[in-house]
């Protein structure tokens, strides 16, 4: 059964500790989540939420997840558009399945535009959150990589690259649980290492030396946050990101 997923997320994550002090100007922004049940799993938003209080700034999310669903499902649902036009959001972050395929990547960026002529005239930005295919596909991170990064220049938009900083944890410690036990979803890790991504991108500040999650060593949390800022500070990528201005 498809079950939707839409409320305001207005505290802290009880799996993130706090900490303050990291981001050196505090500032308000809100998020609009889209996806499906990769986006809801493990409460990646409050990750991404506590991330941002951590350092002081605040933030208001809202996430529409609703499994099994497209951005063309989202589309035709009409729930998005009408968040869109009443949010004022500083941005909207879309995310598909794997969309590996060519015709995959074909509805990626075609739905990516439409989100983004709406998002354009209520004043708020696209951003693309990259996923990862089956573990039993592993041969098709590049292709997804790809996807999504010709959706997110397609639109001018945001490319927060989940997969690939989950590419980058794996070359540094190829013993990292990232999957869950079906093979697909993300673990609690991988979760973690996907709004490391997510806030880095959206906000354009460091994550390492943030909080991590319990039950997860120091050193593999310093380890998965150096991976998520590999995907900001290589020369040849710079110009693919743009943050919270």
């Amino acid at each position: 059964m498809r079950s939707a997923i839409g409320a305001f997320v207005l505290s802290a994550a009880t799996t993130i500790a706090t900490a303050g002090g990291h981001f050196q100007t505090a500032t308000s922004h809100r998020i609009l989540f889209v996806g499906n049940s990769l986006t809801a799993a493990n409460g990646l938003t409050k990750m991404v939420e506590a991330l941002a209080r951590a350092g002081g700034d605040e933030v208001e999310i809202m996430t529409v997840a609703v499994n099994n669903f497209s951005l063309e499902d989202h589309w035709n649902s009409g729930e998005v558009r009408t968040a869109i036009a009443r949010g004022n959001w500083t941005f909207v972050v879309l995310q598909q399945g794997p969309s590996a395929l060519p015709e995959s990547q074909a509805l990626l960026r075609d739905y990516a535009k439409r989100f983004s002529s709406e998002a354009q005239k209520a004043g708020s930005r696209i951003a693309l959150y990259m996923t990862w295919p089956p573990k039993t596909r592993e041969a098709d991170f590049d292709a997804v990589s790809e996807s999504y990064r010709l959706a997110a220049r397609h639109v001018d938009g945001v490319l927060l690259p989940g997969g690939d900083a989950w590419r980058a944890a794996w070359r540094l410690d190829p013993s990292l649980q990232l999957y869950a036990e079906d093979g697909f979803h993300p673990s609690r890790l991988g979760s973690y290492v996907a709004a490391l991504t997510i806030w880095r991108g959206l906000s354009g500040r460091t994550v390492i030396g943030l909080p991590g999650i319990d039950g997860v060593n120091p050193e593999t949390i310093q380890l998965v946050q150096k991976a998520a800022e590999q995907q900001f500070v290589s020369a040849p990528r710079r110009q693919e990101f743009a943050a919270l201005r």
